[in-house]
């Protein structure tokens, strides 16, 4: 699959990093949450797979320290986040690290996404962030470009085919434009809605939003943007 092959030649590029932050379009709370615990279990917050996908490993440990960091550095930003020593790690963080990092010897924590789902508030969690980051912390923001369940298991038709390629245009544009201001792609990314069948290639957002936090870090154009074709959708990776 061209995704996993791609998340794996990625991790090649990089210097290893000393933790992993990841925010999983899986985990939705009503305040930012870190995952503290040292030794987290695995959730398999999936069903209807083959039985072996509910026996995966990995056995990274957390990083308490850490989440403490930016629990600090979120408070200190007026962000009334939490921590939870007691959740584990969900599949948008352990099945893309298990093959980027199947070692699993990085300590990792989560980040959750806030239920209100609001583009702006994901952004400014991103910018807090952003004061506590260095070049040893890898931030992944694990979703997805296109999430039209429907849409994945429906016949393949032109309309289907124009309305995600018509998205997946713009968000290309969005993310890697130079022209663009940083005011003018904050603009856009906030309301993403307003772009050409945005309400059909994500019907509910949550996949996107881990792209708004990531952008909220790096506030400038992407370094580098990857396509994709995953069942016959258009989608896309972006690397800061």
């Amino acid at each position: 699959m061209k995704a996993t092959k791609k998340w794996y030649t990625t991790a090649g590029t990089l210097l290893k990093p000393s933790a992993i932050l990841l925010i999983s379009a899986h985990w939705e709370e009503s305040q930012p949450t870190i995952t503290s615990g040292k030794t987290p279990s695995l959730i398999y917050d999936y069903y209807g797979f083959p039985e072996e996908s509910y026996r995966i490993q990995y056995p990274a440990i957390g990083d308490p320290q850490l989440a403490h960091t930016i629990y600090q550095q979120l408070k200190k930003d007026g962000i009334n986040a939490k921590l939870d020593a007691q959740r584990g790690f969900d599949h948008g963080l352990f099945v893309p690290l298990k093959i980027m990092y199947p070692e699993a010897d990085i300590p990792c924590i989560q980040l959750s996404l806030m239920n209100n789902l609001n583009p702006a508030e994901h952004i400014k969690l991103g910018e807090s962030i952003a004061k506590i980051a260095n070049d040893d912390l890898l931030i992944i923001g694990s979703g997805f470009s296109f999430h039209n369940m429907k849409a994945f298991y429906s016949e393949r038709t032109r309309d289907i085919k124009t309305k995600n390629e018509a998205f997946e245009t713009w968000l290309i544009d969005t993310c890697s434009n130079k022209a663009l201001s940083e005011q003018q792609r904050t603009m856009r990314l906030e309301n993403w809605e307003q772009a050409p069948h945005a309400r059909f290639c994500h019907p509910r957002e949550e996949h996107l939003l881990p792209l708004h936090v990531c952008y909220g870090v790096a506030k400038r154009a992407c370094a580098q943007y990857f396509e994709l074709s995953i069942l016959n959708k258009k989608a896309s990776i972006y690397c800061w």
